[in-house]
Order: C-alpha cells, then sequence, then structure tokens
C-alpha cells in the first residue's frame, strides 16, 4: 500500500481546512515538505485551480496554487518525496509545454513527478483560458497522446484535432521510464474508461469504500485493464468529504485523526480494492501538531500497511 499526503497549506478548502491554515505561507509549506520527506510518505500532493469563480468561493475557498510551479519549489526544496497534481485540470494548457515542464522537472529533480490529472469541472475558468468547455474530453485523451509522444519518441510527431507537429526534437526526456506516471481523475464511467486506457493509475472523487468494488469491475472489464493491471494504481483519499459533485456541503466533512478511526478507513479501502490512499491530517489548532499528527501517522499507520 502507498500513501499519499496532501500538502497543506496550499488552499483553503473549506470542508477539509485546519484553523492554521489560512495564516499560511512559504515557512510552512516547505517545513510540512520536508517534514514528509525525512519520513516515509510516497506522494505530497498538489491542489490546483487557475482561478475561483465567486459563486464557487463559499464552497472550493479562494486559494489554490499553480501545480506545476508549486511541484518545482517542492521537489527543489526535498530530496526523496514524489510529487503529485491532485488534480491539474488538462485542458488548461498546451500540451507540449505541459511535457517540456514536467520533463524539466524530472531532469533536474532526478524523477519525482506524477501527472494526477482529468478534465477539469469548473465551467467559467474554461471560459476564462478560452478552452471549449465541451470539447475537454476530447482534448483530454488527445492531450495525453501528445504527452506520452513528447517524452518517449525520439523522433516525436502528432497530427490530432487539436495538436499538430513535426520534424522537431524535445529533450530533455523524463527520469522515469517510460514515462511519469499518469493518474486520471473522475468518477464517470469515460473519466474510468479514460484511466484504463490511457493512464496508470485512477484517482477518483468521492468514492467510497462501498461503491469502489463496482468501479473496479468496471475497468475490469475493459481489455485496456488487463494489460496494465498489475501495475495499475487506485488511489482513493481517506476523507469522506460530505458534499456533492459540485462541492456543495450537505453536512459537516470530519476527518479521521485517531488511530482505530484512521486503521478503519484504511482498511475498508484496501479490502475494496484500493493500491494507495490520499490522507488528509485531521483539522488541528496549530501548524506544529499537524507535524507532530503527520510523524505518528507514518510511525504508527504506515507500517501495517506496507
Amino acid at each position: 500500500m502507498k500513501f499519499a499526503l496532501a500538502a497543506s497549506g496550499m488552499d483553503n478548502y473549506p470542508p477539509a481546512m485546519a484553523p492554521w491554515e489560512p495564516k499560511s505561507g512559504s515557512a510552512e509549506i516547505l517545513r510540512f515538505a520536508q517534514k514528509a520527506d525525512s519520513l516515509t510518505w510516497d506522494w505530497l500532493t498538489i491542489p490546483e485551480h487557475v482561478m475561483m469563480p465567486n459563486d464557487m468561493v463559499q464552497h472550493m475557498g479562494t486559494r489554490f496554487v499553480e501545480g506545476i510551479s508549486a511541484a518545482a519549489v517542492l521537489m527543489g526544496a526535498t530530496q526523496r518525496i514524489h510529487m503529485m497534481t491532485y488534480i491539474l485540470a488538462l485542458p488548461y494548457r498546451h500540451p507540449l509545454l505541459l511535457a517540456k515542464q514536467i520533463a524539466t522537472m524530472e531532469f533536474i529533480a532526478g524523477g519525482r513527478f506524477t501527472l494526477g490529472t482529468a478534465v477539469g469541472h469548473l465551467e467559467k475558468e474554461f471560459e476564462a483560458l478560452n478552452v471549449p468547455f465541451e470539447q475537454r474530453g476530447k482534448i483530454t485523451d488527445e492531450y495525453i497522446q501528445v504527452l506520452k509522444q513528447a517524452w518517449t519518441s525520439d523522433t516525436p510527431a502528432f497530427d490530432g484535432e487539436f495538436v499538430k507537429f513535426k520534424d522537431v526534437v524535445i529533450e530533455p526526456k523524463p527520469v522515469q521510464k517510460p514515462h511519469p506516471p499518469i493518474f486520471i481523475g473522475g468518477n464517470s464511467k469515460p473519466a474510468m474508461r479514460r484511466a484504463a486506457q490511457l493512464g496508470d493509475g485512477w484517482i477518483p472523487w468521492l468514492v467510497t469504500a462501498e461503491n469502489l468494488p463496482e468501479c473496479i469491475q468496471y475497468m475490469k472489464s475493459l481489455p485496456e485493464y488487463q494489460e496494465k493491471a498489475d501495475r495499475f494504481e487506485i488511489l482513493v483519499t481517506t476523507t469522506a468529504y460530505a458534499q456533492d459533485d459540485h462541492h456543495v456541503a450537505y453536512g459537516e466533512t470530519n476527518i479521521a485523526g485517531d488511530r482505530d478511526g484512521v486503521l478503519r478507513e484504511i482498511e475498508g479501502l484496501k479490502k475494496a480494492g484500493a493500491t494507495s490512499v490520499q490522507v488528509r491530517p485531521p483539522k488541528v489548532e496549530t501548524f506544529e501538531q499537524c507535524l507532530e499528527w503527520i510523524e505518528w501517522f507514518d510511525r504508527e499507520i504506515i507500517p501495517q500497511f506496507r
């Protein structure tokens, strides 16, 4: 079992935000990452939105970092731990530029990056970036193919609906082979198909231990999944968000922080088929308490599942 730790201080998402986070800044964010790096956590997950529509602020908050620059800074501040965008909306960036950014981080930092991506869901964000919202699925599928072509081919070329190029060289190549892992987010059947067909893992949202087996069974029915079943990651958050698909709360989100509660959550997800979990620290009062908790989790919980 692998463990991803939500990088605190990078968003102010109301359902999960701890009291110390709104006033946090670079000092806390870097110390948090370096503490996780000194332990055995596998990934730090980095949230992202380019902007937040005013009508969504009460549901999602205002602070969201840009995922690639945040990952680059944290990779420079750490030595071992991997970074994962959770989640970068792929249609927002030209795939050649994104491929170059990721390959550059990989080349300098010695790998250590996983692209967590999806089609995106905030229509006003698409409008501001002049990206067609209705075509986001088709764009995402094509962009993933472009990324792989740029990362793996010595003579990269592509002739698609949205991207065309040939007679170019794209270097440096990423350190991880054949390319950095690509985990696909989303709960719909198209998202699960995309993960099985084009991804190396699936990172759903609002999927619980109760409905996870049905989702996995669907992906297993796809021929493309069988080819990668032994290396396909299914990463599920341990936080049971009291939110709908539009981030509107219908209750209070409780994040377990005690040993028995944490163990029950992880054991349930593992039994349901998860190969990895994303963990969000509980809503402790102070930053120092948060550091103590992630160290406690590393000592008391992670060894139970290795």
